[in-house]
C-alpha cells in the first residue's frame, strides 16, 4: 500500500476506561481501522489532560487517575479517513463516552515497512 504525500491525520481523544462491548475503545478503533484497510494507527497514552468536562486527568503518583487520556492517531488518504469517520463515530456513540475528533493535513514523507 502506498500513501499520497497529501494525506490526512485523524485524531480521536478519548479516555482510557472507555469501552466498546467490554473491549477498550481505543483497541476497537484500531482493529476497525485495520479491518477497513486504513494505512496505519497508533495509540498514545497521555500523562496530563482536561477536556470538555474541565476535569483534570493525571498520571502523577500522588493523584492517581484511572482514566488517563488516550489519543488514537490514524493516517490515510482523505477519502478513506472520511469513510472511517462513520465507523469511529458509531463506536464512540455506542460507548456513550466523551470524545474529541480532529482531522488535519498530513504530509507523508515516508511510508514503508521493514524488509523481512
Amino acid at each position: 500500500m502506498e500513501l499520497d504525500r497529501d494525506s490526512k491525520l485523524l485524531r480521536i481523544f478519548i479516555g482510557e476506561l472507555d469501552k466498546s462491548h467490554h473491549t477498550p475503545l481505543y483497541e476497537a478503533l484500531v482493529f476497525a481501522a485495520k479491518k477497513q484497510g486504513i494505512a496505519g494507527a497508533t495509540v498514545l497514552r497521555g500523562i496530563l489532560a482536561y477536556g470538555a468536562s474541565s476535569r483534570i486527568h493525571t498520571a502523577k503518583l500522588l493523584d492517581l487517575s484511572h482514566d488517563l487520556p488516550i489519543i488514537v492517531e490514524i493516517v490515510d488518504r482523505a477519502e478513506k479517513i472520511e469513510r472511517f469517520l462513520e465507523v469511529a463515530n458509531a463506536l464512540i456513540e455506542a460507548a456513550d463516552c466523551g470524545a474529541l475528533i480532529t482531522i488535519e493535513k498530513a504530509e507523508v514523507i515516508r511510508y514503508k515497512s521493514k524488509k523481512h
